[in-house]
């Protein structure tokens, strides 16, 4: 469920970034495609359109996907997306073959610098200082 919940949140701020943040417009520029990101054993699936520099996305599998990316159940799928380092986590699952990737895998490099711009940063905290 956190995995689904995960995916679909991804495609609301994927959209919303479309509209409004224009270092994302321009990544998109030129794109006209669609992807998947889906559970190897085919119970969480989501598809993403990317069109006109907008992009949609709904639930279920893609029928002619530019790329797909699988990871093995959605506990996994949900951690690897939440990992400190999803680099890293991205690739030990691909050398584990616990992720797969179908398709062109230039695409799923470039998706990987898209998340940069939807992806809240975290606030530094700052130190309180103690009035004494």
């Amino acid at each position: 469920m956190k995995f689904r919940f995960l995916l679909w949140m991804l495609g609301r701020l994927m959209a919303k970034a479309s509209r409004s943040n224009p270092e994302f417009r321009q990544q998109l520029e030129g794109k006209d495609l669609v992807f998947q990101l889906h559970t190897l054993d085919g119970k969480v699936s989501r598809q993403f359109v990317i069109k006109n520099q907008r992009v949609t996305s709904r639930a279920g599998k893609a029928s002619d996907p530019a790329f797909a990316i699988g990871f093995k159940d959605a506990l996994y799928g949900f951690a690897t997306m939440q990992a400190k380092n999803k680099q890293l986590a991205f690739m030990q699952g691909i050398q584990n073959k616990d992720i797969q990737i179908q398709g062109n895998p230039a695409q799923v490099i470039w998706f990987q610098g898209l998340l940069k711009y939807v992806v809240p940063k975290k606030k530094k905290k700052t130190p309180v200082k103690n009035a004494a």
